[in-house]
């Protein structure tokens, strides 16, 4: 879900580079499997929770915070009070740029069909490739094609959006916005997970997110309680399935993955989160949407195969 800064990323590989391509660790592939499965269940759970989503964003941080604080005070204490100025400087950008990843695409799941906000805020890929090249690192051509076919899907997706209705529009606009988001957050935590843990560097980021969430919801008059039991907890299931299982778990595996195929990983959130909205709340996509979802994935997939190395 390549480093921030240009010095430590990777030169690109040439027709002639002998490097030999390294085996993915299984257990991390497993791993992110499960992260995938979790995240899928992120903009059903969103759509079908009865509070706000600003509320809801908030509060399944919270709830992180309190379930992997005392594990990580108990554990990773030493580590916490020794991370030093610029490690804890980037995991607050990063709890910061994940406080607006939330804040964008969780309105945007109540605007529009949960298939198109999946499907717009997984172009995270796209958006880590354009950042890296603003940091000196040329991508491949196939790249480059894969992101022209991909925003071409865009393209095509907010034109049946619009036809639908303005509010929609601006939901896939808010989705877009938050993929891109995403990918910041997710360079910066590759960088971090470089020197701290997976509990310390997940403790100070969704701490962070959850005080930017706060202040969002205060500037906005978000009303943060006065719901019924049940939507507690489906906001503790969103908690332990999309953000526990989801999120800190791509947060373990970025460190051996990198950015690249973790972030090319969420393009599996579309599928999953379309059908689960599908079976369970009964929200089929448009039938002109499913041709602007099989572009987007496709230059995902080309992004992916281009940039592998």
């Amino acid at each position: 879900m390549p480093a921030a800064r240009p010095a430590t990323a990777p030169a690109p590989a040439t027709a002639a580079d002998p490097r030999p391509t390294q085996p993915l660790p299984t257990l991390d592939l497993l791993l992110l499997a499960v992260s995938i499965g979790g995240i899928s269940f992120s903009g059903p759970l969103i759509s079908a929770t009865a509070a706000p989503a600003l509320a809801i964003a908030f509060w399944r941080n919270v709830m992180s915070v309190g379930a992997l604080g005392p594990y990580a005070l108990l554990r990773h204490r030493a580590e916490l009070r020794g991370i030093g100025r610029r490690a804890l400087l980037l995991a607050v950008a990063a709890g910061a740029l994940l406080a607006v990843h939330f804040a964008l695409w969780m309105p945007s799941l109540r605007m529009t069909s949960v298939a198109s906000a999946t499907a717009l805020v997984t172009t995270t890929p796209l958006w880590t490739i354009l950042l890296m090249r603003l940091f000196g690192v040329r991508a491949p051509r196939m790249v480059w094609l894969g992101t022209v076919v991909a925003f071409a899907g865009v393209l095509v997706l907010t034109g049946v959006d619009l036809s639908m209705s303005p509010r929609a529009l601006l939901g896939d606009a808010l989705a877009l916005a938050a993929g891109l988001a995403a990918a910041g957050y997710m360079l910066l935590g590759a960088e971090v997970r470089r020197a701290v843990s997976t509990t310390a560097y997940t403790l100070v980021c969704y701490a962070t997110t959850a005080v930017g969430l706060l202040a969002i919801c205060l500037v906005t008059g978000t009303r943060l309680s006065g719901w019924s039991a049940g939507a507690w907890w489906q906001i503790v299931l969103l908690m332990v399935t999309a953000q526990l299982l989801g999120h800190s778990l791509s947060n373990r595996v970025v460190r051996n993955l990198g950015p690249s195929i973790t972030s090319t990983a969420i393009l599996l959130e579309t599928p999953g989160a379309a059908l689960i909205a599908a079976l369970w709340l009964g929200q089929w996509p448009p039938a002109a949407a499913y041709p602007a979802v099989v572009l987007i994935l496709l230059g995902l997939v080309l992004v992916a195969r281009g940039g592998r190395r």
